[in-house]
């Protein structure tokens, strides 16, 4: 349609043909039609079609082959020297922060804190077994030795860890089922006008006599 329209020679009937090939570009998203900036883009999206070849009457000016060349800037993406990428760089950063904390009641409650997390972590990413000497280990790894997990510290019981996760499934699954089913509700008995009906309404009003 665009490479015909091109073809034509008298500029008013481009510019009508070139209308009407918009109007059907955007059935693809109908209920994008009345956003102006959605039309915008459309029209971009023409003249790109057409190579830049289409003289017509737009309603936006042609897009410039400068901007549509340009590639933007690579972002930088933060790179991290993480020793288990399982239990990623937040815990680690809060690792450090216990570090920094006076010995007392609360340094150890936040380990022994630290150390549930990365065993859930572990869990979520190994579904086998892991005991507390293993997730000590690793305390003390990501620590540089630093902190130390209490010989009569015990933590969550795997079997407990592994129930919750697999119950945080069921319950996103059925969360998202529910959404799913509400959705296709409301879109099944969405209330439809009927022109035929309002049409056949006015004809039947009678005038006033005087």
């Amino acid at each position: 349609m665009i490479d015909y329209t091109i073809t034509i020679e008298d500029r008013e009937k481009r510019s009508k043909l070139a209308k009407a090939i918009v109007s059907v570009m955007s059935q693809l998203n109908p209920q994008m039609r009345d956003n102006n900036e959605f039309k915008h883009k459309l029209w971009d999206h023409l003249f790109i079609l057409s190579e830049f070849k289409l003289d017509i009457d737009a309603p936006y000016p042609v897009p410039s082959t400068i901007y549509i060349d340009h590639k933007p800037e690579k972002i930088s993406y933060p790179t991290y020297n993480i020793a288990f990428k399982h239990y990623g760089n937040n815990i680690e950063r809060i690792i450090k922060k216990a570090i920094e904390m006076e010995e007392g009641p609360q340094k150890e409650a936040l380990i022994k804190t630290i150390a549930n997390h990365l065993k859930k972590s572990y869990l979520n990413w190994n579904r086998d077994s892991v005991t507390d000497e293993v997730i000590a280990a690793h305390l003390e790894l990501l620590s540089e030795g630093k902190l130390k997990l209490g010989q009569d510290v015990v933590l969550s019981n795997t079997r407990d860890i592994l129930a919750n996760n697999k119950r945080k499934v069921v319950i996103n699954l059925n969360q998202n089922n529910n959404n799913r089913r509400t959705n296709n509700f409301q879109r099944n008995n969405k209330p439809r006008t009927n022109n035929t009906n309002t049409n056949n309404t006015n004809n039947n009003i009678k005038p006033p006599t005087q």
